[in-house]
């Protein structure tokens, strides 16, 4: 039987329709929903292999207490009179939940409800504060609200559009690509780009500006005298909308006095300098687009507020092609700030200073004692977790011991609090190794409710598939576990339709009209309503039910004067400050193929192979100024911590600093987890992390062997802590088609190659093993004629190939021919080589694009995509596909 059904991508905030094709009900492919407004049939890489990514494998199955799988009943009993003791003895701020971005707006807002309105304490924060908290705040300084003012299709109608701080082509393909499509379109349309390095979306850029890193602030303050300088300022909306202008432009003459000053500060060139700020005076349909390379700061908010008063300045909001733009990083870090996500926050948009506010929330909760005042944010949390201050908590759907700064502090302070509960659909995460009690959860195929991207549009998540094992929904657990703490008569959920209409009554209760989220049109809705409900954008005209695509139209804010706030700025450098110890900026962020912490996209094999070992970015100065070497390993220092990667040269990468991946946890390399290199250093206002900017010291990373080793199953050793019997001082794990290879490296010569071969691999079926001057030691393991595992280690990095390797593992039974080369350590017969990976969607390799290139004479993507089909899905490999023409036609020309 033949089935399609209509559901959205748990990845990024922008929010993609899909559609999931099942026969039999099993879930056999996806494809973009062509009606969704996010994205019109479009999907990136990583929503495309989604179907590739259900199958059981790893999944949490059982409720366990101390690593003993138990029923639900004694898993929630446990929970409950842990939390309840905790509570009677050292009141309700001794315990905390920290919940996630890969929530439903409905498992939300059950959290929420338990923790501010019932347990009493607003000690429940999530991992949304590490991505969108500074964007939070200077939404809400400026506008009164938590407002986003535009929608996707703002990007498309702008003359301008400036991206700072995001490489959309990587995180937000899909809008990225709509914007490619625009300027196709409209070729006068400009682009400018504001990153110190030169990412993939910087090949659209019609100007990128390698500003120093951390100086955004004084790059927009400097704008905003430039404006005024240039008698660019729209007096008339200025003085009937908005106020602060007098305030805010003296603030940025004094420190940016001039173009000079601004071109000394940033680091950029008069010249670029002057044509940026010549097409912001000119061009009136403005988009500005940030992400997290201004939002992870010491000084995100006033970045943020920075931005927002260009727009203010210019009357650039409310208006087709017009606004400051922030984009989400998660699937649902819109819907988690509508419920109150954050510990400052209150359900429905409303917050603990607002007079009146607590009392209203309470009222319509009924709650017996609502908490008065905000609560600790994350990295606050983690520290009360630390000095015993909370001694319960709850994780939910994040892996905060990876992803948090400082992380490995935060797993000693979880490892030492009373008790730990967490919530995964994973069994084995570093987060999960600290729990007491873990509850298995349902994942994307089996979640039913609802999520809010980016432009404010709600959409249905749609389970198709059964949950495995005992895997429960995540409102479920958290309605079972209020019930045990006697609050039966306000958790009466019979499932996720009785929670989005309980949220969204509360979004109109006592609303006159003063707060921005209103979808209380929405709390009629019936089950069969609910379930049909076709992705709408927030606030709803309840006469009409139809949503709005941008705000602010008329100039009124929600302001208790409803004028919009200019906020003055004072640019303030980062915390961390290179030193002769630590004489590096380190950056890190997302790359194109993986999305947080590996746990869903690691499991699709193909994923893996455009990037599948950490890595760091330098520029080729830097790595010889340290003596690093392309594709060796490096290792790099920090404050806390270490971390260990391959080396990639890059000349877009600004010299002094590097860049390195967040996604890489404890399962898939031991010295991969970058959060440990991070300080816990905070913006003042938001308590958002300033993950885009660490000091480090980086070396070579000097081994005395280098191994590569593919299996059919997973090897014993890989662990959460990295501590196992057969350690090797680096070691990354990675998915491959029919099973999984390791690339390791050891400092220390290993004694008795034969014995550790065996140890590790295992003893039984058919072993060979064989040493010569190729190397030190090469060994396979046959069971029934097939290869069980197959291991080549050298003193140099120079191992076989691991194409070829990986065609053993998947060949049933092994020819003559085959194993002659398993002896000569090499292939009996050339293979061809298609070279690292490009394109995921088609697996089109380096090599192959360039021999298109030289014999058909391919010298446009458009070519490469007709003739390899490379390019022609989700696009986000097109940037590459342009280096590799650039690139040759450079050495053809030489």
């Amino acid at each position: 039987m033949h089935e399609t059904v209509k559901t959205t991508c748990p990845y990024c905030g922008v929010g993609c329709g899909v559609d999931a094709r099942l026969e039999d009900g099993q879930l056999v492919g996806v494809t973009g929903s062509q009606e969704h407004p996010a994205n019109l049939g479009r999907l990136c890489v990583k929503g495309s292999a989604l179907h590739e990514t259900v199958d059981p494998a790893g999944r949490m199955l059982a409720p366990q207490i101390d690593g003993v799988a138990v029923d639900w009943d004694t898993a929630l009993d446990t929970v409950a009179s842990g939390f309840r003791t905790v509570i009677e003895e050292h009141g309700p701020d001794a315990v905390a939940m920290y919940v996630s971005g890969q929530l439903l707006t409905e498992d939300y807002y059950v959290a929420n409800k338990l923790m501010k309105g019932f347990i009493g304490t607003a000690n429940i924060d999530t991992n949304s504060r590490l991505c969108m908290a500074s964007a939070v705040v200077g939404y809400k300084r400026a506008f009164g609200t938590d407002t986003v003012p535009t929608c996707y299709e703002d990007i498309e109608l702008a003359d301008l559009v400036v991206l700072v701080g995001s490489n959309a082509a990587w995180t937000h393909p899909v809008t990225y690509q709509r914007l490619v499509a625009a300027k196709r379109a409209r070729p006068e349309m400009r682009v400018v780009v504001i990153d110190p390095r030169r990412t993939a979306t910087a090949d659209i850029a019609d100007l990128h500006l390698a500003i120093e890193p951390g100086s955004d602030a004084f790059l927009f303050n400097g704008l905003l005298a430039a404006l005024a300088d240039r008698a660019a300022i729209d007096r008339d909306y200025v003085e009937a909308h908005t106020e602060g202008f007098d305030q805010a432009i003296a603030a940025a003459r004094g420190e940016a006095p001039d173009i000079e000053t601004v071109a000394r500060t940033t680091g950029l060139g008069l010249d670029e300098l002057q044509t940026f700020f010549d097409w912001f005076v000119r061009h009136q349909r403005t988009v500005t687009v940030y992400s997290q390379g201004v939002n992870q700061s010491t000084s995100g908010s006033d970045k943020a507020n920075a931005i927002i008063n260009c727009h203010l300045a210019t009357g650039r909001i409310g208006v087709p092609g017009m606004g400051p733009f922030s984009i989400t990083g998660q699937p649902n870090a819109m819907g988690g700030r509508e419920v109150g996500g954050l510990a400052n926050q209150l359900a429905a948009h409303m917050d603990f200073e607002q007079p009146g506010a607590v009392e209203r929330v309470g009222r319509f909760w009924g709650s017996p004692g609502m908490a008065t005042s905000p609560g600790l944010k994350a990295t606050d949390l983690f520290e009360a977790v630390e000095s015993g201050r909370i001694k319960a908590i709850w994780i939910m759907a994040t892996n905060p011991v990876v992803s948090l700064p400082d992380a490995d502090r935060v797993r000693e302070a979880l490892r030492r609090c009373p008790l730990v509960v967490v919530s995964d659909c994973m069994q084995d995460t570093d987060t999960t190794a600290c729990a007491d009690v873990l509850l298995p959860a349902t994942s994307w195929a089996e979640k039913d409710g609802t999520v809010t991207n980016s432009e404010r549009c709600i959409s249905r998540q749609r389970g198709f598939l059964e949950p495995p094992g005992q895997a429960r929904h995540d409102w479920w657990t958290i309605t079972e576990v209020a019930r045990r703490l006697g609050f039966t008569e306000a958790f009466p959920y019979r499932g996720p339709a009785d929670i989005f209409r309980e949220h969204a009554a509360l979004s109109g209760y006592e609303n006159d009209g003063s707060r921005d989220f209103d979808i209380h049109a929405l709390a009629r809705l019936s089950d069969a309503e609910y379930d049909q409900l076709d992705p709408v954008r927030w606030p709803i005209d309840p006469a009409t039910g139809r949503g709005r695509e941008r705000l602010f139209e008329n100039g009124r804010f929600f302001t208790p004067s409803g004028r919009a706030r200019f906020v003055a700025i004072t640019s303030t450098a980062p915390a961390s400050r290179v030193s002769d110890e630590r004489p590096l900026v380190m950056n890190t962020g997302r790359i194109r193929d993986q999305w947080h912490t590996m746990t869903r996209t690691a499991k699709a094999a193909r994923l893996m192979q455009h990037i599948d070992e950490p890595f760091l970015e330098i520029h080729p100065d830097d790595a010889d100024r340290f003596g690093l070497t392309d594709g060796r390993l490096a290792e790099i220092s920090g404050e806390h911590g270490r971390y260990v990667g391959r080396v990639r040269l890059s000349t877009g990468q600004k010299p002094g600093s590097l860049f390195v991946p967040m996604h890489w946890n404890g399962q898939y390399s031991h010295t991969g987890r970058v959060g440990a290199l991070i300080p816990a250093h905070v913006d003042p206002f938001s308590g958002q992390p300033e993950s885009k900017h660490a000091t480090v010291a980086v070396r070579p990373f000097d081994a005395a062997w280098f191994a590569t080793l593919l299996s059919r199953e997973p090897i014993a050793w890989p662990t959460a802590d990295g501590k196992a019997d057969h350690m090797a001082d680096y070691w990354a794990r990675i998915p491959v088609d029919g099973g999984v290879r390791y690339e390791i490296a050891g400092r220390e010569p290993v004694a008795d190659w034969s014995q550790w071969a065996r140890h590790l691999l295992g003893a039984d079926g058919e072993w060979q093993a064989y040493e010569d001057s190729a190397g030190p030691f090469r060994a396979a393991r046959l069971v029934d004629g097939r290869v069980a595992a197959v291991l080549f280690v050298a003193t140099d990095p120079d191992l076989p190939s691991r194409e070829w390797l990986a065609e053993l593992i998947r060949t049933d039974e092994l020819s003559l021919t085959q194993r002659l080369g398993l002896l000569a350590g090499r292939p009996a017969e050339p293979m061809p080589d298609t070279g690292p990976i490009v394109c995921s969607c088609f697996q089109v390799g380096e090599t192959t694009v360039l021999e298109a290139i030289d014999a058909d004479g391919l010298d446009t993507p458009e070519a490469l995509g007709k003739a390899l089909r490379c390019g022609t899905n989700c696009g986000s490999c097109i940037p590459e596909l342009k280096q590799l023409i650039a690139q040759r036609l450079t050495e053809t020309s030489t």
